[in-house]
């Protein structure tokens, strides 16, 4: 997307306004198949597939299609999409995040940040980035003048990038929908945000046309009150991070979303078929009846048919082919799994206790995706940063800018006990405590264990000396 000085450069020259700019970018992302995608995997992730409008069609007469509501018409679910979501933001972001620098106070003061609350919406912004291809944080300070974050939907932001790589945010518009009464009567509008390192500027959308929102008016990020003065003051970013799933900022649900259907589709066909198998085809001789409604209320109420002296009634079974069935279903439920870069928990590889080594092979594609995204995660997190090191540096006057933090994603990963555990204890002497520690499957937090062996050892230690000073006293007299 164009940087705004672009936008507003071409829009001078056609005349159009700031506000008709908006509103184009708005008509325009309201169309894009991007957002479209977003809504979509919103709602696979909530099991709303499309097989849940589907309708059971039947070629009628003219040999047009039509609805046929007397044949079965099961619309069965299966949430891949939702556990795929779950298994990867669980693997990623279901343990803290070990941040990583030598200055103790620095660190400290990034650990108050970066505590249980804001894990969890890192693990909600994680979801929403798998299934919309990328989430977003608001940066703001709440009305105790608490910095704070808040995610906000991915389908309401239009970012208008500085670079092709979508790395700098030069400005954000942010449309979104809220009910308001007007009298005794509940109605829906528009309204509209557009940030930039200059401050906010809010609309409503009437009739069509932007309009200044009187309610909330133009503002800047942030006020800081001075005794009885309140002084505006703006970030030098647009105070929103971009958390990506991928470099190419697309869902999960695009990957593999026609694989799902079919799933749904041929599963629910089955189940038609097998609900519809006992109303067999009949071949109908010398029938002596009215028409063929009076011959099927009289075979499913009395079990009996009426015919002519050579009449008779011959049935016709339709098989099912069980295993083409089968065989297409695992097919089916193998490519979902693979390009959607997961771990099939019910695949028959797991039920033999499987080693290390087996583990890491049944693990790899859940892995190399989780690189992908904390890659993008990493970096996004630096940007942030950058809005708590300003933070910082306004309330406490310290300057941390300049010091270098690591970000380690603790991965939730699944181990085979008894070989870890082996090759700790084979490792004593080799490597440090604190390394075997940090790797046995039994600590959670390895400080805490650190200091616990230390208090231990310590404990031992004055037994034994007390030990051997009761042994020398004994031994005296």
């Amino acid at each position: 997307m164009e940087t705004i000085k672009a936008i507003l450069k071409a829009g001078a020259s056609s005349a159009m306004t700031l506000e008709e700019i908006i509103l184009q970018e708005i008509d325009d992302w309201n169309l894009s198949n991007e957002k479209q995608w977003m809504q979509t995997g919103y709602k696979y992730y909530r099991n709303e597939t499309d097989i849940k409008d589907r309708k059971r069609m039947t070629v009628g007469e003219g040999g047009g299609l039509q609805e046929e509501t007397n044949l079965a018409n099961n619309k069965l679910i299966h949430g891949f999409i939702r556990k795929l979501v779950d298994q990867k933001v669980g693997y990623l972001l279901s343990k803290p995040l070990s941040i990583q620098t030598d200055n103790e106070p620095y660190a400290d003061l990034l650990n108050e940040t970066f505590n249980k609350s804001f894990l969890r919406l890192l693990q909600n912004v994680g979801k929403e980035t798998i299934n919309k291809g990328r989430g977003w944080l608001h940066v703001y300070y709440d009305e105790d003048g608490q910095l704070s974050f808040k995610k906000i939907p991915s389908e309401e932001i239009i970012p208008l990038w500085k670079d092709a790589a979508h790395t700098i945010l030069d400005a954000v518009i942010r449309a979104y929908d809220i009910e308001v009464y007007e009298g005794k009567t509940k109605k829906t509008i528009t309204k509209v945000e557009f940030w930039d390192t200059k401050g906010v500027k809010r609309y409503v959308i009437d009739d069509g046309k932007l309009i200044p929102d009187v309610e909330t008016g133009d503002s800047s990020h942030f006020s800081v009150i001075k005794g009885e003065e309140q002084q505006p003051l703006n970030w030098e970013r647009v105070p929103f991070i971009c958390f990506k799933y991928n470099n190419e900022e697309q869902p999960l649900v695009q990957l593999i979303k026609s694989l799902v259907d079919d799933y749904d589709n041929k599963k629910s066909d089955n189940s038609n078929n097998l609900e519809d198998l006992p109303n067999s085809t009949y071949v109908i001789k010398d029938y002596d009846g009215e028409d063929l409604g009076e011959f099927r209320r009289n075979l499913s109420i009395f079990r009996v048919i009426k015919v002519t002296s050579e009449g008779g009634v011959d049935t016709i079974n339709l098989e099912i082919d069980t295993e083409a069935f089968k065989t297409h279903m695992e097919m089916n439920r193998k490519d979902i799994y693979e390009f959607g870069r997961g771990v099939d928990t019910q695949s028959e590889k797991f039920g033999n206790s499987p080693s290390g080594i087996a583990l890491k092979f049944l693990y790899a594609d859940l892995d190399m995706d989780a690189n992908d995204m904390e890659m993008e995660f990493q970096a996004s997190l630096e940007q942030l940063l950058w809005f708590i090191d300003q933070h910082i540096a306004n309330t406490t006057t310290q300057d941390f800018s300049n010091e270098q933090v690591d970000f380690i994603f603790n991965r939730d990963i699944v181990i085979n006990e008894t070989d870890t555990i082996t090759n700790a204890k084979n490792s004593v002497g080799i490597i440090s405590d604190e390394t075997i520690i940090n790797n046995h499957p039994w600590v959670t937090d390895s400080q805490d264990e650190l200091d616990r062996v230390k208090k231990q050892r310590e404990e031992d230690l004055q037994q034994m000396q007390d030990y051997n000073g009761m042994g020398e006293g004994n031994e005296n007299e």
